[in-house]
């Protein structure tokens, strides 16, 4: 700084190695631990103080957690612990998506969690008019790329539509006896559940069965 002879100040000059010996240490940052571990597992550690304060931030934000809309302790204790499920749900999926993503050259504005998803509700499965369920379009490239961040891919998708083709067409057989509109009300009943084979048809006996004793028993009155 350079000052008149009335010590007024009247001009500054900025102190070049000064400003170098700082701009050489612009980035850069210091993590102290008390344990022995390397410099990668420091800054991830590190990191994940800042991810659990967004998982709570995302459980206010994505499930709805804002406000609790309960009345007891025990359906609160219950939203709790539903949401913290989910939201090991949904972190396992961003963690997949977040890996895959960084594969790629560029990232795409699909390998978010809503926009996966949105993208996946696409594949869906339609019944043709012999009765037999198949896609209702091919894997698209999008899909693609996002199913293979969970081990995935349009081989699967189908051979899983295949089975679950093969599934609806048994319990069709099985329910050929009901009334009409009942047999497809109970296809999408089990399409939407997620159940197995086994699990409807064991339902579909017990159903059968209660019929029986119902008539067994009319006829014994």
């Amino acid at each position: 700084m350079f000052f008149d002879r009335t010590g007024v100040f009247t001009v500054a000059q900025e102190k070049n190695d000064v400003v170098q010996r700082e701009l050489r240490l612009c980035g850069y940052f210091v993590i102290i631990t008390s344990e022995k571990m390397t410099a990668e597992e420091t800054l991830d550690l590190y990191e994940g103080r800042d991810a659990s304060e967004k998982l709570f931030r995302g459980d206010k934000s994505y499930l709805g957690n804002k406000s609790a809309r309960v009345y007891t302790n025990e359906s609160l204790e219950a939203k709790i612990f539903a949401e913290f499920i989910a939201l090991i749900v949904r972190n396992r999926i961003y963690k997949r998506l977040k890996d895959e993503a960084g594969k790629l050259e560029k990232m795409p504005n699909f390998m978010t969690v809503p926009a996966a998803i949105r993208e996946l509700e696409k594949i869906e499965l339609i019944r043709g008019f012999d009765r037999k369920y198949r896609l209702d379009h091919a894997v698209t490239k999008t899909q693609k790329t996002i199913l293979k961040a969970f081990d995935m891919d349009a081989a699967y998708i189908k051979s899983r539509a295949a089975r679950i083709s093969e599934q609806l067409e048994i319990i069709e057989e099985k329910s050929g006896g009901m009334k009409n509109g009942e047999n497809d009300e109970l296809i999408e009943a089990f399409t939407k559940s997620g159940k197995t084979y086994d699990e409807v048809l064991k339902f579909l006996r017990s159903r059968s069965e209660n019929g029986e004793t119902d008539r067994n028993e009319k006829r014994r009155r």
